[in-house]
């Protein structure tokens, strides 16, 4: 059973600052993370080998949260990752894989990928409350930059201000800023999905992958991750 991430703990009992608490806690709870494969890119890797596989129907069922899908509904693979917005590998995925399997496969209708909250600090999951809070279509964009300047926020000795500039990008304002960090039912959803994750699917680090239901560890290169693709394509 993973710990919960209490409201406690995302917000500070201070009225001044609502989500000082979790920005300002220090770097020193980050995810713990799958390891990276050990040959990125290499060319003509093959396949990596699976951690096993879920019933794909139950890993698709609705959860607390809808599901935020990159990519045509009817695509013929469906990629599900387990992420923590403070998890450097998950970064590194999101800024130097994605962009490759979103050209070859996402875009082009073969793939969609759905991206699941598995916070393992309070940074984590205030990150994933704020791309939750802006508009669906500025979802995977705001995730997208909040990957691209982890650094900025995530090992910050305070990342209130930070984060609130980058919020800033997808139209918060600093009211619907620390509204969106206050939001008690938003955080127990996020730590729903992060709790069924672990229940039900057996996830325990990040990245986690399930691709056409088959689970893949660890930050998959290009090659990886198009081996897998294009075996499921054949």
């Amino acid at each position: 059973m993973t710990e919960l991430l209490t409201r406690r703990k995302i917000l500070t009992l201070a009225a001044v600052s609502t989500a000082a608490m979790a920005l300002a806690a220090g770097s020193e709870a980050w995810s713990e993370d799958a390891p990276a494969t050990q040959v990125p890119n290499a060319p003509g890797a093959k396949a990596p080998p699976s951690a096993g596989t879920v019933d794909e129907a139950k890993l698709l069922a609705p959860g607390t949260l809808k599901d935020m899908v990159m990519g045509k509904a009817d695509a013929p693979v469906t990629i599900v990752e387990y992420a923590s917005m403070t998890c450097p590998h998950c970064a590194h995925f999101a800024t130097t894989t994605l962009p490759t399997i979103k050209e070859k496969y996402i875009d082009t209708g073969k793939a969609k990928l759905i991206l699941r909250e598995f916070p393992f600090d309070p940074r984590a999951a205030a990150a994933f409350m704020l791309a939750r809070c802006a508009p669906e279509e500025r979802y995977y964009p705001l995730v997208e930059v909040l990957f691209k300047q982890q650094e900025q926020w995530a090992g910050a000795a305070n990342a209130e201000e930070p984060l609130l500039q980058i919020s800033k990008l997808a139209g918060f304002t600093q009211e619907s800023f620390k509204a969106c960090l206050t939001n008690q039912k938003l955080l127990d959803d996020v730590n729903a999905v992060r709790e069924r994750g672990a229940n039900e699917f057996g996830v325990n680090a990040t990245p986690t992958f399930f691709i056409n239901g088959t689970r893949y560890s660890g930050a998959l290169s290009v090659d990886e991750m198009s081996a897998i693709i294009d075996g499921l394509l054949k």
